[in-house]
């Protein structure tokens, strides 16, 4: 990691922390801190009916321990009310807002709006297209190192999501459909070491793509199940995902990865391109392949 890298993220926070309010105890001219006033922003977003405490607590990234006492403080301020859902034997709690807490989230709506634009006026109008374009990628880069990739056991349930989902897609892009029954197995045992793994990535808690190897002989090895959710399209993680099976795959001492894939998945195949694939006679008699390619690690 280049430390200048480093500084200017660091150089960044600071001045984001400090013209955004955050450094202040009393945040937009109130009297609680900015903390505060986000948790009780996100609930206010969730609708009348609040939201789930540990949905909360993972959108946010918060410690379970610092978001009670910032909900017992808008607790004790009658902005927020936490309730149990009697159908869940007390472990499911939701947090919702008051009418006092309403008026009070109404009030952040419209303070936010205007402490943005005092931030946009200064700046003439090509500035301000600058600034708000560089706040997207920023954001989008943001939101991209928050994704975490791990090897799953692929009969939990965040890598069940991610295979049904993979398959109901392909079912709708495919032009004969899709039954993977039909296709080459990759089974729970064949995407479980030793026979091979299977990666998912989750962002907040909730997964977001996935990627499996299957070990071959004479150290091969077969890329399956490249996925990612339409909500982190854009974000760079089909290719983070492609070059982790590579480096698990490098560290099983497979030499070879092979992948076959459909026409219709022109996104994919670019991908494959661009990562140093090259595209090789037909190796399987995989059903809905039109492509196969081949690279040496």
């Amino acid at each position: 990691m280049q430390q200048t890298f480093v500084a200017s993220v660091r150089r960044f926070n600071r001045t984001v922390t400090q013209r955004a309010g955050a450094l202040n105890d009393a945040f937009l001219s109130r009297k609680r801190p900015l903390g505060q006033a986000r948790v009780l922003w996100e609930i206010g977003e969730a609708g009348p009916g609040g939201c789930e405490v540990r949905a909360l607590r993972s959108d946010l990234d918060l410690d379970s321990g610092y978001l009670s006492r910032l909900l017992r403080a808008l607790e004790s301020d009658g902005l927020v009310e936490v309730v149990t859902d009697e159908s869940s034997d007390g472990r499911v709690r939701f947090a919702r807002l008051t009418a006092t807490g309403m008026a009070e989230h109404k009030y952040l709506n419209q303070a936010s709006d205007e402490l943005a634009a005092e931030i946009l006026a200064p700046l003439n109008e090509k500035q301000r297209e600058r600034l708000v374009t560089a706040m997207a990628d920023v954001e989008r880069l943001l939101t991209a190192s928050q994704v975490e990739i791990a090897v799953t056991d692929p009969r939990l349930p965040v890598a069940r999501h991610c295979l049904t989902t993979y398959f109901e897609e392909l079912a709708t892009r495919f032009d004969s459909g899709y039954d993977p029954a039909l296709g080459i197995s990759a089974s729970d045992p064949e995407l479980t070491m030793p026979a091979g793994l299977l990666l998912v990535a989750t962002l907040h808690g909730a997964p977001v793509g996935c990627g499996a190897l299957k070990f071959g002989p004479d150290a091969t090895a077969h890329i399956k199940r490249m996925w990612v959710d339409r909500s982190a399209r854009g974000l760079g993680l089909g290719r983070r995902l492609l070059a982790e099976l590579e480096t698990q795959a490098a560290s099983h001492g497979v030499s070879v990865l092979r992948l076959d894939t459909n026409r219709v998945l022109t996104e994919a195949i670019a991908m494959y391109r661009a990562a140093g694939y090259r595209e090789v006679d037909r190796f399987n008699e995989e059903t809905y392949a039109n492509h196969w390619f081949e690279k040496v690690l």
